[in-house]
């Protein structure tokens, strides 16, 4: 596995290096220990898969409060999307910014999330799925998000907004977030 870092504090791109013969490829998309060696000591307790018919559909952005904060790793395994996420720390020196990055099955490339940014995605493709996988259970009472819209983060979504949830349109503005961290 090979990290990149973003421009946001604690993120990473991750690349699988595949292994390939003459029965296809395999390629590890997960190892403690891998992650431990760029400082980060997590356990993933959870796996995620979220099936996407629509072009456009967008999911987020979301994250979870602490003591829930949910660190992810996230990758495209049918279809095509942009992953965005935003720093949310207060103390972080990229508080507020936002980086995002077109994942696909081809690319081989995973996100690393942080429990200091919110998450989420634009599907680029019909029948988009993606699995992720995440550092602490779902906790309803700490789930937040906030607005895939807000002016003064302005993230450039690829494609117009087709299928979005109430609850994810509905999220306040950055400015109105109360510190998370």
């Amino acid at each position: 596995m090979l990290f990149r870092e973003t421009p946001l504090k604690g993120a990473f791109v991750v690349e699988t290096q595949p292994h390939v013969d003459a029965r296809g490829q395999f390629a590890r998309v997960w190892c403690r220990e891998a992650f431990a060696r760029q400082g980060i000591e997590i356990d993933m307790v959870q796996g995620n898969a979220s099936m996407n018919p629509a072009r456009g559909t967008l999911r987020g952005l979301h994250y979870q409060l602490a003591p829930h904060g949910e660190a992810k790793l996230v990758r495209c395994v049918r279809g095509a999307i942009y992953d965005v996420i935003v720093d949310i720390d207060p103390a972080s020196p990229s508080h507020r910014r936002w980086f995002g990055i077109k994942l696909t099955p081809a690319s081989r490339t995973m996100l690393y999330v942080p429990t200091t940014c919110a998450h989420g995605f634009q599907t680029l493709a019909d029948d988009t799925e993606v699995h992720y996988l995440v550092s602490a259970p779902y906790a309803p009472a700490a789930a937040r998000g906030l607005r895939h819209d807000d002016p003064a983060l302005a993230i450039a979504w690829p494609l117009p907004v087709g299928p979005i949830s109430e609850a994810d349109r509905k999220w306040p503005l950055l400015e109105q977030l109360p510190a998370v961290a």
